[in-house]
């Protein structure tokens, strides 16, 4: 039983088709670690959605999603950011679609630290700072704020899956945040 919300736009794969596709490939995804800046323009908060996982066990997480058949980088992260985040979450997408880093996932532990049991995705990792009201939507319990310390703390970096604590951690320090 899956507990995550239907693709209301699936890409034109049929639930029976994306799986046998994500059998054979690699999945193209973008993630987006959203962020409120100070008047300077330097990070003071990370967006992080608490969502429960498989198992019922409460995980905290990025704004994630496959890019679709013939959609932009960009539109992706914008159709993502809204539907995780709300319509009134006024992101400022990059200039250039170029991330900060690229994630490859993989079903099991393997030379990168980021798993994910569906399946082999590639994802490009954005920042990108919102400046609007934010609400979660989806499958997301909670958005919660939180100061870049209290990000890199242990306890909730414990709460990551899949290797998404290293994701925010890497976002922090390309945005001159050093880790503790």
């Amino acid at each position: 039983m899956s507990v995550r919300t239907p693709d209301p736009y699936p890409g034109w794969l049929s639930e029976d088709d994306l799986h046998e596709a994500r059998n054979r490939l690699p999945m193209v995804y973008v993630e987006a670690v959203p962020v409120r800046l100070d008047p300077l323009g330097y990070v003071n908060e990370i967006g992080l959605l608490l969502q429960a996982d498989e198992d019922g066990s409460m995980i905290r997480t990025l704004v994630s999603g496959r890019v679709l058949y013939r959609e932009t980088i960009r539109a992706a992260l914008l159709r993502h950011i809204e539907k995780d985040l709300g319509p009134l979450a006024f992101p400022l997408l990059p200039i250039s679609p170029v991330p900060f880093t690229v994630a490859e996932y993989f079903p099991a532990p393997s030379q990168t630290s980021f798993t994910d049991e569906r399946q082999h995705a590639v994802a490009l990792v954005y920042i990108v700072p919102v400046t609007g009201e934010c609400s979660p939507r989806q499958d997301a319990l909670e958005l919660t704020w939180m100061t870049p310390q209290e990000v890199l703390s242990p306890g909730v970096q414990a709460e990551f899956d899949g290797g998404r604590g290293e994701l925010v951690r890497q976002a922090l320090a390309y945005a001159g945040i050093a880790s503790q």
